[in-house]
């Protein structure tokens, strides 16, 4: 009997993702051994043209990590969605568009300038920048279209199922892969994880009092935070209020507050603006004044609040 086949694919992200496969350990032996894995470049020699020449559907899963932006990666995820039953949008920067997704807040030209031009450590006395076509010894050389936008995987594909995360935990791999191989999987656009919020099993929520109440906002590094309480009543922003259950705490367990790489929890479309509003309601100010002078402590709000999910937001992206 054919093994199921299966492939895992790295657009727009930085490869921590696929290290995220390779941390399930032995476990991934015996998904070797129950798969025949098609694709994989991190990792194995397949090429584009074998996934091309196979028949629509003949893929059972698709485990696709990362972003689009730019034309490479929208042919490769649009080629996977050809060929595959099932697509698994994988990752935060699948899911949600990622940290690269904070890009759109400013312009490709803005980017390319920096980046090819102004930035201080760039020698670039001919000004050249990357082009999409050029000759060398008379030899047509191409680039793949960057694009003007950081897109999420379900801006260019239909995806089937979503698990978020930077990266997505072992044991979320693990149910994930389960799940398709013995199909048991949920509805159709169902995200992999947990459907509640992480304060709902935070081991900090003990230290919660009844009614929070923040005076002034702290930064992470600008204090010693006690390593047993809640954030948000040390005055630390945390988006643990805001977002999905399912990360394992790891941010949590080292002190550090959670920033949003799990996105919004069910029903719930929008992470930075569903926290706006839980911060408003705690917000111990009695004045204009107060409010101004609290908020004005929030360094990079749009950092702090969108740092995984800018592309899938209500702010989307910039406007000219």
């Amino acid at each position: 009997m054919a093994k199921p086949k299966v492939a895992i694919c790295w657009l727009g992200a930085c490869g921590g993702c696929d290290e995220a496969v390779v941390d399930i350990n032995e476990v991934l032996l015996r998904v070797a051994d129950a798969v025949d894995l098609i694709l994989w470049p991190v990792a194995l020699d397949f090429k584009y043209d074998s996934v091309k020449d196979m028949k629509d559907g003949e893929i059972v899963l698709s485990v696709v990590n990362g972003n689009v932006r730019n034309s490479e990666q929208e042919e490769i995820a649009k080629l996977l969605r050809e060929k595959s039953q099932l697509v698994l949008g994988f990752g935060a920067c699948a899911c949600l568009g990622g940290t690269p997704g904070l890009a759109n807040l400013t312009t490709k030209e803005d980017i390319f300038n920096w980046v090819y031009r102004d930035a201080p450590t760039v020698v670039n006395p001919k000004g050249n920048y990357p082009q999409t076509s050029s000759r060398v010894n008379g030899k047509e050389l191409t680039l793949p279209e960057f694009y003007d936008h950081v897109y999420a995987l379900n801006d260019i594909i239909d995806v089937d199922y979503y698990l978020p995360g930077c990266p997505p935990p072992p044991y979320s791999v693990m149910y994930a892969v389960s799940a398709v191989l013995e199909n048991k999987l949920p509805p159709k656009g169902s995200t992999l994880a947990p459907h509640r919020a992480l304060c709902d099993t935070c081991k900090r929520n003990k230290s919660k009092p009844d009614r929070l109440a923040i005076k002034e906002i702290k930064r992470i590094h600008e204090v010693e935070a006690a390593p047993d309480t809640c954030f948000l009543a040390q005055g630390i922003i945390c988006l643990g209020p805001a977002t999905r259950d399912g990360c394992g705490e790891s941010c949590i367990d080292i002190n550090i507050p959670c920033r949003g790489c799990f996105g919004p929890v069910e029903g719930v479309a929008d992470s930075g603006a569903k926290f706006v509003s839980a911060l408003a309601s705690i917000l111990d100010a009695q004045s204009e004044e107060d409010i101004a002078r609290i908020v004005d402590q929030i360094i990079d709000p749009v950092g702090y609040l969108y740092r995984f999910s800018l592309p899938v937001s209500i702010l989307r992206k910039r406007r000219g």
